[in-house]
């Protein structure tokens, strides 16, 4: 079980699924909202994960096609993301989680759209998009 919260606290979730990886993505729309060189995600199956407090202060934005990022409504913390596609997963930003996953980053995506200012200075496997299926 992981659990995480917003920056005020409005909003608190947990996990108790399955986590499946735990990836940077350096892709605009992720570097853009987390405001950061990149944003790292761990992904885990949607059964067993809830939001344990907050739902109505949940604000969902889609930001591609499909793509649903929510954050705090509060404090604007972004928090996790459903894809329409993929309705058995939910995309967790690791910086929002309050305990530790057990697990590291296991790999860089969408490094094609990596800002120039930014080294990535480890050894993990860089993909130009996403993880190979």
């Amino acid at each position: 079980m992981i659990k995480g919260s917003c920056h005020c606290g409005a909003v608190r979730y947990e996990s108790a699924g399955k986590i499946l990886r735990f990836v940077n993505c350096h892709c605009d729309d992720c570097r853009k909202i987390s405001a950061a060189a990149c944003s790292p995600v761990v992904a885990v199956t949607s059964k067993g994960f809830a939001v344990t407090q907050g739902e109505d202060r949940l604000v969902a934005y889609e930001s591609s096609p499909g793509k649903f990022r929510n954050f705090c409504g509060n404090c604007g913390s972004h928090l996790f993301a459903r894809v329409a596609a993929q309705p058995k997963l939910i995309l967790i930003r690791a910086g929002t989680l309050d305990d530790d996953p057990g697990i590291k980053p296991q790999a860089h995506i969408w490094v094609s759209a990596k800002v120039a200012w930014h080294d990535i200075c480890d050894d993990l496997p860089q993909y130009a998009e996403w993880l190979p299926q």
